[in-house]
């Protein structure tokens, strides 16, 4: 933790406004935060113009989503003090994680910043941030899973049946360093819950009237926890009162037959998996540094669309990344023609700092990346029309 001289801040919060962007889990980490606020006295407010501080809880995977979170802020800012008003304005999340201490340099209107792993040491500093004369910056540190996640979780719920899934974090952080992804260096190395506690949360989440759930991590397949992935998803589907459950996100390179089987032998789980793919060209995957082949890839569907053959399938893909050919990029167009998934999500890619792919030559240039992001979007489009059913 650190601080830096700021403007003074005269009023106690009273009023809290959340705006999340991002995963999954980061609206886990949204309403583990929300409830620990509340315990604490504070009110959480629909509308930023209501409240004395405005956090935004934000994603680093893409530059355009970055931008568009200090344009937001920026425009909020200016509004308040256009108006007199005294806000308190703080970066939340990845983002803050990734800037540090050069957030305040990026954006001035910034009271504070608070890495994902330090959300609880915000809530315990939140008044002595709006009282005292100074800006505060919390990264870097280690989540205290004891507060944070159990008994945070238990104040954010409410009573009460409810149709949409509960959020619950079985494992944070990646060891894979992709080679353009800036996750592991914003949620840090892979930490995985003790599988007791999850399914203690679980079953007091039933108790507070919920039966939806969706098992979170960066690389839930990875999980080791005392047991491994599908040997947990198995435990909570078991769970009395639990009446769906999904999961996200999985890696094709830790995902494997016995998951799969676990999926088709529980009802209550729903048929659904979200596999990222990213290329259809082995040059590519190796460059991206993905650990498996297209070759590879293509049998772990061909197992999981054998073992649950009304299973939704869905992915995602990268366009333009470094050195990716022509040749390359067709090789992704057949791949969605050949695996016609349910659905994908398509990006053009864009360096982000501290990963490897950001010492590389960004050679595509981005008239060329938009041509083939347009070009697989229509086609996948097609595909998943061609997939629904008629009525």
């Amino acid at each position: 933790m650190f601080c830096e001289e700021g403007v003074p801040v005269d009023t106690m919060p009273t009023k809290v406004y959340i705006r999340t962007f991002g995963c999954q889990m980061n609206k886990r980490d949204s309403e583990i935060l929300a409830g620990a606020l509340r315990r604490r006295g504070a009110e959480l407010v629909d509308d930023w113009e209501d409240a004395d501080v405005v956090l935004f809880n934000t994603c680093a995977v893409r530059k355009h989503a970055e931008d568009r979170v200090f344009s937001i802020l920026g425009l909020l800012a200016k509004s308040a003090r256009s108006r007199g008003q005294r806000k308190v304005f703080g970066l939340l999340g990845c983002m803050a994680e990734e800037w540090k201490g050069d957030a305040f340099k990026k954006a001035p209107y910034l009271d504070l910043v608070c890495g994902p792993n330090d959300l609880y040491t915000l809530v315990e500093h939140l008044e002595d941030i709006v009282s005292a004369k100074r800006r505060w910056a919390f990264v870097g540190g280690e989540r205290r899973s004891d507060e944070f996640y159990s008994r945070g979780a238990y104040f954010t719920v409410p009573t009460g049946e409810s149709t949409e899934p509960t959020f619950v974090i079985v494992m944070e952080g990646c060891d894979n360093f992709c080679s353009y992804c800036i996750v592991p260096y914003v949620r840090g190395r892979e930490r995985s819950r003790p599988w007791r506690d999850v399914v203690e949360e679980v079953r007091m989440l039933v108790s507070a009237g919920r039966f939806s759930f969706m098992l979170l991590g960066q690389n839930v397949n990875s999980y080791a926890g005392g047991m491994d992935f599908p040997d947990l998803l198995d435990r909570v589907a078991r769970i009395e009162g639990v009446r769906e459950l999904s999961f996200a996100t999985s890696h094709p390179k830790d995902a494997h037959r016995r998951l799969f089987e676990v999926m088709a032998s529980h009802e209550n789980i729903r048929p659904y998996l979200h596999l990222p793919m990213q290329s259809g060209s082995d040059r590519i995957l190796r460059a991206m540094n993905r650990g498996y082949t297209y070759e590879e890839y293509l049998e772990k569907i061909a197992t999981y669309r054998a073992l649950v053959p009304n299973g939704y399938l869905s992915t995602d893909i990268i366009v333009g990344f470094p050195g990716e050919t022509e040749e390359d990029f067709l090789k992704t167009r057949r791949a969605l023609e050949e695996i016609r998934f349910d659905n994908a999500y398509i990006f053009k890619y864009s360096p982000r700092p501290f990963t490897k792919a950001s010492s590389l030559k960004d050679d595509v240039p981005l008239k060329e990346k938009e041509r083939r992001h347009q070009e697989l979007l229509t086609l996948q489009k097609r595909l998943s029309a061609a997939r629904r059913p008629s009525n």
